[in-house]
């Protein structure tokens, strides 16, 4: 299963309003978890089953938490059970189509 997620807190004390550091605090999460995965600009790809993916979406959301009172998530799902490689299998397919 894929969770695509975008986690960060809704205000910024920063002057340019900024709020990497909280998202950084999110992908630290995400890369301790030691769950397969992959961020972009945009989003964080989780790779694995519902639990263990949802209980590292809710330890990002906490440490956003630490950084303002109010945090935004936004979760997108791809919930195919029983496939795995997916994080690249996905885009592999496309990109041979494209060729």
């Amino acid at each position: 299963m894929l969770f695509a997620f975008s986690v960060a807190p809704t205000v910024s004390d920063a002057e340019d309003g900024s709020v990497s550091e909280a998202v950084a605090a999110a992908i630290g999460v995400v890369r301790a978890s030691g769950i397969p995965h992959r961020t972009d600009s945009m989003f964080t790809t989780l790779e694995g089953e519902w639990d263990e993916c949802m209980a590292v979406v809710k330890r990002a959301c906490d440490a956003v938490a630490e950084y303002g009172p109010r945090v935004s998530l936004v979760l997108k799902a791809d919930l195919r059970p029983g496939r795995t490689g997916e994080l690249d299998g996905k885009v592999d397919r496309v990109e041979r189509l494209l060729e």
